[in-house]
């Protein structure tokens, strides 16, 4: 399977050969690429790696790291870590850039390169097309052993993580103490397990933890969708407030409500975004492909509500270009710019518990005030022989009359709902997604689509 180049990171799966897998001669010919990017900003840059529980994890680490300091690059390594806890360790650590060891929601088979910035960011696309073109010339050049870059173990970083969150003025600790809240956390066998238990007891939550081994053998497909989450909506049911499920780098948050209800990825931001906009005024963003439930509420609040293209990269250019107090990404990832421009789990738990403790109310009461929109999600897989940019052109044309957005694929809002389909930045396929206020208005909009993309490929 080609490895899939994107805002998202380099990824693929471990096991074939280069260019068809995340092989070795790819993982140091990418970091050697980022490296020199480095090297062009610094005569001797400082770079963090830390890592989800990914069976794959150490074996790319060890060469991440090794191809690093033959490029003069020294090394902070944080160890088992999360993808939020890394971006705020970039800038705590003053470093030059930071790469996350993690392939986020994809099987336990894959791994990726997720490259940061100074500010902890995921790099610019701009940025992001160098290194590409870089790393496809095969061609860096390794100082001598005079050159050869440190490594030191940052050992603190999820403390140190915690402790900021803690910090922050939304989070109401002891409104959060007083509430007493029991909760179930799914940990997906990642390092999930290492951070909820921190930020939990740091705020007096009793919890009960399942699928927190550390094997990186994930107990269910690692995406937190409702039909991935049977035992985690079974468990909540027995007594708790709520649960909590995040993906294996714990930058994506779900919530289940106390009768096993799923409250959903789409719904975790606009809850946050309500509690956010409840104490200070501005404008929120999230993707193309996110809940118009957001964009209710936000207007509501009086706020403006401003929309780009998927990936963080992308959200956090326009939440900056608007000045943003909140944004994020329908699946799940909550990004609250005065703590880091990146998705984080962790602080949308502490705001989501903030909300229910403030507003004294249980999560299934507070989910009934928002607007209500079913998401149909699906993936179509293409023929490897089909011209992607040919596709987009026909599927254009073919609904030109209802004047589709192209900013990210293609996208057609109607009255009743909307439909977007584009190629995904994490996963060899093309995602439909649509939205409307019933199944079947939902379901029909992303089956016109489908019954288009099956017109062109058995015409291709």
């Amino acid at each position: 399977m080609p490895l899939i180049c994107s805002v998202s990171g380099i990824r693929g799966t471990i096991g074939g050969m280069p260019g068809d897998s995340l092989s070795p001669s790819d993982l140091i010919g990418f970091t050697g690429a980022y490296a020199r990017w480095l090297l062009l900003k610094s005569s001797r840059p400082k770079v963090v790696i830390g890592r989800d529980a990914r069976v794959s994890g150490e074996m790319v680490n060890d060469l991440v790291t090794g191809t690093l300091r033959a490029m003069g690059v020294d090394v902070i390594q944080t160890g088992l870590s999360t993808t939020p806890t890394v971006e705020m360790a970039v800038v705590h650590c003053s470093a030059d850039g930071g790469i996350v060891l993690s392939a986020s929601h994809n099987p336990a088979n894959w791994n990726a390169l997720k490259l940061l910035n100074a500010r902890g960011e995921f790099l610019s696309p701009e940025d992001g097309a160098w290194v590409l073109e870089r790393a496809a010339l095969r061609a860096e050049a390794m100082p001598g052993i005079e050159s050869l870059g440190g490594m030191i173990e940052y050992n603190t970083s999820l403390q140190d993580h915690v402790a900021a969150i803690l910090r922050h003025p939304l989070v109401n600790v002891q409104a959060i103490k007083n509430r007493r809240f029991r909760v179930v956390a799914d940990c997906i066998n990642s390092t999930g397990a290492l951070a909820m238990p921190r930020l939990f007891e740091a705020l007096g939550v009793e919890y009960v933890l399942i699928n927190d081994d550390l094997s990186g053998l994930f107990a269910h497909d690692p995406e937190p969708l409702s039909h991935h989450l049977t035992t985690l909506k079974d468990l909540v049911k027995t007594g708790f407030d709520l649960g909590i499920a995040v993906d294996p780098d714990v930058d994506r948050l779900a919530l289940i409500d106390e009768g096993g209800r799923y409250i959903g990825e789409e719904y975790t931001l606009v809850l946050v975004a309500d509690y956010v906009l409840d104490h200070r005024s501005g404008n929120a963003v999230s993707n193309l492909s996110s809940s118009r439930a957001l964009r209710d509420v936000v207007l509501a609040k009086g706020g403006g509500y401003f929309a780009s293209a998927v990936g963080e990269a992308h959200v956090v250019r326009k939440m900056k270009e608007v000045e943003a107090v909140i944004g994020g990404e329908g699946n799940g990832g909550i990004i609250v710019p005065d703590l880091h421009y990146g998705r984080d789990a962790l602080i949308g738990i502490a705001l989501a518990l903030s909300k229910l403790a403030v507003d004294s109310v249980a999560l299934s009461k507070l989910r009934d005030r928002y607007p209500d929109y079913v998401m149909e999600k699906r993936k179509y897989q293409v023929g490897i022989h089909v011209d992607p940019k040919a596709l987009m052109d026909y599927l254009a044309e073919a609904l030109q009359e209802a004047e589709p957005d192209l900013t990210d694929g293609i996208k057609v809002d109607y009255p009743e709902g909307w439909v977007q389909v584009r190629k995904s930045n994490t996963e060899p396929i093309l995602r439909i997604y649509s939205e409307a206020r019933d199944v079947q208005t939902a379901g029909t909009l992303a089956d016109d689509i489908q019954k288009l993309l099956q017109r062109f490929n058995a015409q291709a």
